[in-house]
């Protein structure tokens, strides 16, 4: 996540303990902190690493520095993430890492690489029903800023470079694809009809197969791709940005009514992977809406959910959600508050419950839920650095949690009384 343009506020007499309670309610503001949630109260951790309620368990299991089944060391910068099902009730996760072009990143052959000066791209970790790691090797190198991305239905990931840069003669910005069943390198393919900006996270939406994505801009756009054929993105498609009705052109980082759906529309992005950095430029100019600092994103209970880190008055972030049914985009949580939401990043829609996100503020990180009536909790504290969170998802039977913190790069398993 590019920290470089992060707004820094203090709001006087704000507590980072106590209780909040998101709705519309004006009342919401005067709350002083966020409550315990659904689980308690967090219990401090002997070792100093995560404090969780009480009943839950934590295991490290892929730490940079490691050797990995290949022979490479784990590479850090360990960033977003994704769960798929593997076989004998074993957990696959495709782990992506923000690096760029020094230091020791994803190792790999020359000619597995798309670009050989970049560090970036993808892991694999198998993970078993024990929740102990059973290997964990690379499977996509040579890409730079490999932040977030999202899981396809057909068991892939999408890794998302943020960055816009040519280097070695490669130029960057894209999306790539890694099945989540791959036991090797894959052969690096940008996904250039996806668009070339600073890609920050996709979603899926499985009834349609549109793909939903945001951009780690402050003046960044909300994109829609509709691919030529749903289980083949190499096959193209269009590239679209979501204008609000009757807003043409608005900067929704502040003054927008909270839970007030709007209707919108889509604007076509004619040229989706330019020279110059001009697809926000584009879109914007034929009247899409400005959003600041998307993050992640997640299709879940009808909705795609997505966060800005720095949208708001105060700068601490929004979360925002698209009804693809109504084609309509609602600010659903905006606390203006950093002791109850600081810079909002990765997030994963936990399936028939709450929805958990990541951090990445300033000073002490949490990972926090929102349940569906809206209240929001911590659930976990970074105990151990004020290294963001990143990467939340979780296994397919949804029994155990899985996170990074990104530096020094470690992947958790949680679990404990969901």
């Amino acid at each position: 996540m590019n920290l470089s343009r992060r707004q820094f506020f203090t709001l006087a007499g704000a507590s980072a303990t106590g209780a909040v309670l998101l709705s519309p309610l004006q009342a919401f503001y005067a709350k002083p902190a966020i409550a315990a949630g659904p689980y308690g109260n967090l219990v401090t951790d002997p070792n100093g690493v995560l404090d969780l309620p009480a009943g839950f368990t934590y295991r490290r299991l892929s730490e940079t520095g490691q050797t990995m089944n290949d022979g490479y060391l784990v590479p850090g910068g360990h960033d977003g993430m994704g769960a798929f099902a593997g076989s004998n009730g074993n957990t696959i996760l495709i782990r992506n890492h923000e690096l760029g072009t020094s230091g020791n990143g994803v190792g790999a052959p020359s000619g597995s690489k798309y670009n050989t000066n970049a560090r970036g791209g993808c892991t694999k970790l198998v993970v078993n029903s024990s929740r102990n790691l059973v290997e964990h090797r690379g499977v996509l190198a040579g890409t730079i800023r490999n932040c977030a991305g999202g899981p396809t239905p057909s068991g892939s990931w999408l890794t998302c470079e943020e960055t816009f840069e040519t280097n070695n003669g490669k130029k960057h910005g894209y999306v790539f694809e890694v099945p989540s069943s791959a036991n090797t390198f894959v052969t690096p393919v940008p996904l250039t009809a996806m668009g070339r900006f600073n890609h920050e996270a996709a979603a899926v939406d499985p009834n349609t197969g549109y793909i939903y994505m945001t951009e780690d801009r402050s003046n960044g756009l909300f994109y829609r791709f509709i691919p030529n054929q749903t289980n083949n993105l190499s096959a193209g498609g269009t590239l679209y940005a979501l204008r609000i009705i009757g807003s043409s052109g608005i900067n929704t980082a502040t003054g927008f009514p909270k839970n007030t759906p709007r209707a919108v529309n889509w604007v076509q992005i004619s040229n989706p992977d330019p020279t110059s950095d001009t697809v926000r430029t584009a879109g914007y100019n034929s009247g899409a809406a400005r959003f600041s600092g998307g993050e992640g994103i997640f299709y879940g209970g009808g909705y795609v959910y997505f966060t800005c880190k720095s949208g708001s008055s105060s700068g601490n972030g929004q979360i925002w959600r698209y009804s693809p049914a109504n084609n309509t985009v609602e600010l659903y949580i905006e606390p203006n508050n950093s002791s109850v939401l600081d810079n909002p990043d990765n997030l994963v829609v936990f399936p028939n419950r709450d929805i958990f996100l990541c951090e990445d503020g300033d000073g002490t990180d949490y990972i926090l839920g929102i349940t569906p009536s809206g209240s929001l909790y911590k659930f976990a504290k970074n105990a151990l650095n004020t290294s963001e969170f990143a990467g939340v998802c979780f296994s397919p039977d949804g029994q155990t949690m899985f996170v990074n913190t990104q530096s020094p790069g470690i992947t958790f398993a949680i679990w404990g009384p969901w």
